[in-house]
């Protein structure tokens, strides 16, 4: 055995001890969460609001403000995430401020998440005076995961093979036409990828919506866009920190944090599933 060899299975060991270190990692947090939440699990606990100081009762205000925040920050984020990934891949010249511009981009995925929630506290809570508002939350959501949508789908579009563009010219297809029914549906597996991303990190986030519009505790669901909205992980931060009786809301934050969990990832398989589904199609 040579040492290009012996580099070769030293270096695919290391993979797959890095790849189980990860997955037992990830299991082992399911498992420990699982462990002590399952028990408050149960409809009771889905269907009803939060009472008594919070210490009692179930999380329905919460879960459907999460699904709330997280269904308005992605009408706005998908369509603008999308159609700037398509501009950059398609319309935009390779110049310096097209390079400037990505770099711009590139940088905001990796601002703190705390100063997307001052940005949106001084943008749309105070100068656009929404007021602390299930669309200020949302709002400042979407500008957190644009970033990182703008650049899937950029990279996803940039991925669709030059000799499909030229064969749709070729027919005389216009260069809309060729985006529309080439380019796009080409894409859309690896676009929607993006959006899955997108959605799990919106639904855990909560410094951006801990000035923007996220309430302590609401009694009621969000009836409009600006009503203040409880959310899962906030609900979490406040049980663990702020409240008065931790000990007594320690089961009900575990069961909170895996029905998050739970929730994100049943979003995610959704969206999974209408990959393949898209992959399947185009493979026919």
């Amino acid at each position: 055995m040579d040492r290009r060899q012996i580099a070769d299975k030293i270096m695919t060991f290391l993979c797959w001890a890095s790849g189980l270190i990860l997955t037992a990692l990830v299991f082992s947090i399911l498992a420990f969460v699982f462990v002590r939440g399952y028990s408050v699990l149960s409809l009771d606990f889905l269907l009803e609001p939060p009472r008594d100081s919070m210490t009692k009762g179930g999380i329905l205000t919460p879960l459907v403000g999460t699904i709330q925040l997280v269904a308005v920050a992605m009408a706005f984020a998908i369509p603008v995430g999308v159609a700037t990934g398509l501009y950059f891949a398609e319309y935009a010249r390779d110049d310096l401020f097209t390079r400037i511009l990505r770099l711009a981009i590139r940088s905001l995925a990796g601002v703190p998440s705390v100063v997307f929630g001052l940005f949106g506290l001084s943008l749309f809570v105070i100068l656009f005076q929404f007021g602390p508002s299930l669309l200020s939350a949302a709002l400042t959501l979407a500008c957190l995961t644009l970033p990182l949508m703008v650049t899937a789908s950029e990279q996803a579009f940039l991925a669709v093979p030059q000799d499909y563009r030229d064969g749709s010219y070729a027919l005389g297809a216009s260069k809309w036409q060729t985006i529309r029914r080439v380019v796009l549906p080409s894409a859309a597996p690896t676009v929607i990828t993006g959006i899955i991303l997108s959605i799990g990190r919106v639904a855990g986030e909560t410094a951006p919506i801990m000035f923007t519009g996220a309430a302590f505790f609401a009694p009621h669901i969000a009836k409009s866009l600006f009503s203040e909205v409880m959310a899962l992980p906030y609900h979490i931060y406040v049980l663990a920190t702020a409240g008065t009786f931790i000990e007594e809301t320690l089961p009900i934050q575990y069961g909170t944090v895996l029905v998050l969990l739970l929730l994100v990832l049943g979003i995610c398989s959704v969206g999974i599933y209408m990959r393949s589904r898209l992959r399947r199609r185009m493979r026919r």
